[in-house]
C-alpha cells in the first residue's frame, strides 16, 4: 500500500521525484558557473544521521513528530554541536517522503553536511502526527509557529537558536503562515510554488470548482495519513492514537468539504473558510528574508507574484525566481539553474547561510536581483525591480468582426469592426493542452512530455472562437497580469468564459502563454482591490461569494472581465498575438452540480462601439 501511495503521490507533484538536478553531486556542480562568482563552499561533515519520530508537544498537548537530520562523522555518529535548524512541515508524511529519497525540495543531506540540522515534521493530523487535518486551518498554523520555537529552544542540544524554513507547495505555504506569527528563532524562510490565495488561486478559478487537481490531493493527504503511522513500530499507543484521528478528520473535514462544493454549498464560494487559508491575508506580517520560486505553468502561478509584491512593498528582503515550469518542476527546482545563480540546493545554502548563520554576504543583493523571469517567445532570462515593470504601459487589442470556429476575428489597436461570435458548450474543450498539464500539476507532462498538444494549442482552439492581430510589424513584449473584458450574452443566462493569450507562429504553430477563467453570474468587480495600469484594468478582482451572484438577464449583454493569469513573453515580428475562447477547460474546472445546466448553454461575445470588447496587456519597451 505504501509503495503504490508514493508512486500517486509523486504522480501529481505533492511529491517531488528526485531527479539528477536533486541529488548532492549535482547540486554542488550547479553553482559553479553562477554570476557573481559565487560558488558554494565545501561539505564539513561527511556523513547525516536520521533520529524518527521525535515527540514535539503543542500547546493543546496534541504530539507531532518529526525526524531530525544532524551531520554525522566518518562513523555515522552523530556530531555533537549545535547548529542552525532549518525546518520543514509536511502534509504528505514524512516517512512516504524519505522512503523514496529527497521529495521535499533538497535532499536534507546538502546543507546537513554543510553545518545545518533539519527537521522534519508531519502537520497535524497526518503521517505520525496526531489530531485531525484541517488544510491550513488557525489550529495548525499556529502548530507552525510552535515547532519553530521548539526548534530554537536552548533544551534542544543540537539546536544553537537559528531557524530558516524550506519546502514546496504546501510546506512552502506554511511557511509564510508560521512568518506571520514572528516565532522566535526564525531567520529566513525559502517557500517553493507557495499559493497566495487558494480561492482565486487553485481552487475556483473564475468561479468554477477545480477538478483535476483539488479532489485528488485532497484524497492524497488522506490517504498518506491512513498510511500506518511509522511511530507505531516504537510507539504503538501513540501511532493507534494518530491513526484513530487521521480516520476521523476524513468523515469530519475532507469529504464533507469536497461534498459541499460539489451541491454548489458555501465551499463553492469565497468566503471565512478560504480567508482563513490563504496567506495572501497575512503576508503583510511577514518580516523575515523570503525566497520564493513559482513557474509561469504553476498552479500558483496567480498567487507566488503576488505574495513577493507584497513582501516588496514593505522593504522586506525577497527574491522571485519564474521559470517556464509547472508545479513539479518548480517544486523540484528542476532547471532552476538556468536561471544562472545556481541550483536550488546553491540558492538555499547562499540565502541561509546569510541570513539565518549570518554569514555576510554582500555581493547577494548585487548578484540576484529582487525578480528574475523566463521570457516565452525569446527563451531570455530577464530582470526585474515589480512584477509589472515601471517601463510598462498598458497596451489594448480590440476584438474586430466575427469569429466562428472556423474562421478568426481581428484583434486591433485601430477602429474595431462590428461582429458576434457564438462560444458552444464543447465539454471536451481544454482536454489536451498546455492548461490541462499545468492544473494536473504537471503529471501528463512526467508521462508524455512530448505529446504535441501540449505545445500547441491549435486543436483545442477549434473548439471554441479565436481573435487574432495580423502579424506584427514590429516585437510585443508583455510583462504582469492580462485583462479580456468581454461583452456577453447568454441563452441560458451563464456558463463559464475559458480565456487563453497565445503566440501564433507564420507556420501556424499557437503556444499557449496563459489562460483565464470567469463565470458569468459571478462577474461583479471590485475596483478598489483591482489593478489597473494608465487608467486601464489589467488585473479584476470579483468577490465570488454567494451574495454577488448574479445571472444575466435575457438577451441582456454585459462586460465581463476575465484575469488573465500573470505571464512573460516576447512575441515577435511577424508572429501574432491572439486571444482564444471556449466554454470548458476540462480536465480543470467544472460547475457544480445545481450550477451544471446553466453552463450547457451558448454565449455570444460582442465587439461593436457600443460593446467594446477588449483585450488589454501590460507591454513593455
Amino acid at each position: 500500500m505504501r509503495r503504490s501511495l508514493l508512486a500517486l503521490l509523486v504522480a501529481v507533484g505533492v511529491l517531488v521525484a528526485p531527479s539528477p538536478a536533486l541529488s548532492p553531486a549535482s547540486a554542488v556542480a550547479g553553482g559553479a558557473a553562477a554570476r557573481g562568482g559565487w560558488t558554494p563552499r565545501p561539505v564539513d561533515y561527511p556523513g547525516t544521521v536520521t533520529r524518527t519520530d521525535l515527540p514535539i508537544r503543542m500547546s493543546d498537548g496534541t504530539v507531532l513528530r518529526g525526524d531530525l537530520v544532524l551531520p554525522s562523522d566518518a562513523d555515522g555518529q552523530a556530531v555533537r554541536g549545535r547548529f542552525p535548524v532549518i525546518v520543514t512541515i509536511t502534509a504528505y508524511n514524512k516517512s512516504v517522503q524519505a522512503s523514496a529519497g529527497g521529495l521535499a525540495g533538497t535532499p536534507p543531506s546538502y546543507l546537513v553536511q554543510r553545518g545545518y540540522a533539519q527537521l522534519t515534521v508531519d502537520a497535524r493530523g497526518t503521517g505520525s502526527s496526531e489530531g485531525t487535518w484541517s488544510a491550513f486551518g488557525k489550529r495548525e498554523d499556529k502548530d507552525s509557529a510552535e515547532v519553530v520555537e521548539w526548534a530554537h529552544s536552548r533544551q534542544r542540544p543540537w539546536s544553537n537558536g537559528r531557524v530558516g524554513m524550506s519546502g514546496p507547495s504546501y510546506m512552502g505555504i506554511n511557511q509564510i503562515f508560521a512568518a506571520a506569527q514572528h516565532p522566535a528563532g526564525l531567520k529566513a524562510i525559502f517557500p517553493q510554488v507557495p499559493a497566495g490565495d487558494v480561492y482565486r488561486d487553485v481552487v475556483a478559478s473564475g468561479g468554477q470548482i477545480d477538478v483535476g487537481f483539488i479532489p485528488l490531493w485532497m484524497g492524497l493527504v488522506t490517504g498518506a495519513g491512513v498510511v500506518p503511522p511509522a511511530v507505531t513500530r516504537s510507539d504503538p499507543q501513540s501511532g493507534f492514537s494518530a491513526l484513530v484521528d487521521h480516520l476521523y478528520g476524513v468523515t469530519s473535514f475532507t469529504a464533507p468539504l469536497l461534498l459541499d462544493a460539489v451541491l454548489g454549498g458555501d465551499a463553492a464560494y469565497d468566503g471565512p473558510f478560504y480567508r482563513e487559508r490563504s496567506s495572501i491575508e497575512v503576508i503583510d506580517r511577514v518580516q523575515v528574508p523570503t525566497f520564493l520560486v513559482s513557474g509561469e505553468f504553476d498552479l500558483f502561478q496567480r498567487g507566488t507574484p503576488l505574495l513577493f509584491e507584497h513582501l516588496r512593498s514593505r522593504g522586506v528582503p525577497t527574491r522571485l525566481i519564474t521559470g517556464p515550469w509547472d508545479h513539479l518542476q518548480a517544486s523540484a527546482g528542476d532547471g532552476i539553474a538556468d536561471a544562472g545563480y545556481g541550483s536550488l540546493a546553491e540558492l538555499q545554502l547562499r540565502w541561509f547561510d546569510h541570513y539565518v548563520r549570518d554569514v555576510a554576504d554582500p555581493a547577494l543583493d548585487r548578484d540576484i536581483p529582487p525578480l528574475t523571469y523566463y521570457e516565452q517567445g525569446s527563451g531570455a532570462w530577464r530582470t526585474s525591480g515589480d512584477l509589472v515593470r515601471r517601463d510598462a504601459h498598458a497596451a489594448s487589442y480590440r476584438l474586430s468582426g466575427s469569429a466562428t470556429n472556423g474562421t478568426p476575428g481581428g484583434l486591433t489597436t485601430g477602429a474595431a469592426q462590428d461582429g458576434t461570435a457564438d462560444v458552444y458548450p464543447v465539454p471536451v474543450s481544454g482536454l489536451c493542452t498546455r492548461s490541462a498539464n499545468q492544473w494536473t500539476a504537471g503529471l501528463p507532462n512526467t508521462v508524455l512530455p512530448d505529446l504535441p498538444c501540449f505545445s500547441d494549442n491549435a486543436a483545442n482552439d477549434q473548439t471554441g472562437v479565436v481573435f487574432q492581430t495580423e502579424p506584427l510589424d514590429h516585437a510585443l513584449r508583455l510583462q504582469g497580469p492580462i485583462n479580456a473584458r468581454l461583452y456577453t450574452s447568454s441563452v441560458g443566462g451563464d456558463g463559464m468564459l475559458s480565456v487563453s493569450v497565445s503566440d501564433v507562429a507564420p507556420d501556424g504553430t499557437v503556444t499557449r502563454l496563459t489562460g483565464g477563467w470567469q463565470v458569468l453570474s459571478l462577474r461583479a468587480l471590485d475596483r478598489s482591490r483591482s489593478r489597473y495600469l494608465d487608467g486601464r484594468l489589467i488585473q479584476p478582482y470579483h468577490p465570488y461569494t454567494k451574495a454577488s451572484k448574479d445571472p444575466l438577464g435575457p438577451g441582456e449583454v454585459a462586460p465581463v472581465d476575465v484575469e488573465v493569469f500573470p505571464t512573460a513573453a516576447r512575441i515577435a515580428p511577424g508572429h501574432r498575438l491572439r486571444v482564444a475562447i471556449q466554454a470548458f477547460d476540462v480536465p480543470h474546472l467544472a460547475p457544480s452540480l445545481p450550477d451544471l445546466p446553466g453552463a450547457l448553454t451558448v454565449m455570444t461575445i460582442h465587439a461593436s462601439r457600443q460593446y467594446p470588447s477588449v483585450l488589454t496587456v501590460p507591454a513593455v519597451g
